[in-house]
């Protein structure tokens, strides 16, 4: 077996096997990539136009989870939240690697193929759908994410990997 660098990283995941529902779950990993909400669509038209140069980017960034922010509490008002497909394990991932991640308990079946769902804690906070094989019962290889998403859980595993190594550093 090849070796994996894993880093620590707490959060939950969502998953159930693949076979289970494998169009309802295609559809929805569909959905997630391009569920972008009206004002990260118009902004990124802007930005694609030039529109946006004169604009201090944190404060437009800042203003655009704002808004995120106030669609999430009327859709919680209007009872009009958007509809993900019920998965049947809920765990909790220790830790991350680039391709791997590890559970904190045996979950999963060797060889087996599944489609999961996690929020990763970062700013904005990203929901993201993901296929993964299991190498083990609880290291599973990702299979398939979206590029943006796969750039996202880089970004987010390398700064781990930076607060890890911060950590054993102050404690020469």
């Amino acid at each position: 077996m090849e070796t994996i660098r894993l880093v620590p990283a707490v959060f939950d995941i969502s998953f159930d096997r693949e076979s289970t529902g494998n169009e309802k779950y295609e559809r929805e990993y569909i959905t997630l990539e391009s569920d972008d909400d009206a004002m990260t669509h118009w902004f990124r038209n802007a930005n694609s136009r030039g529109e946006t140069g004169d604009t201090d980017p944190v404060v437009l960034n800042f203003m655009l989870e704002l808004y995120r922010k106030l669609d999430r509490i009327e859709q919680l008002l209007t009872q009009n939240t958007p509809h993900r497909e019920p998965l049947g394990y809920k765990g909790k991932i220790e830790s991350i690697g680039f391709d791997h991640f590890k559970l904190n308990e045996p979950m999963l079946s060797s060889g087996e193929k599944y489609y999961g769902r996690l929020e990763l804690p970062t700013y904005p906070k990203r929901e993201i759908a993901l296929y993964f094989e299991a190498v083990d019962t609880d290291v599973a290889k990702i299979a398939r994410i979206h590029s943006r998403d796969e750039d996202e859980w880089g970004t987010y595993m390398r700064s781990r990997e930076r607060a890890m190594i911060r950590h054993l550093k102050g404690n020469e």
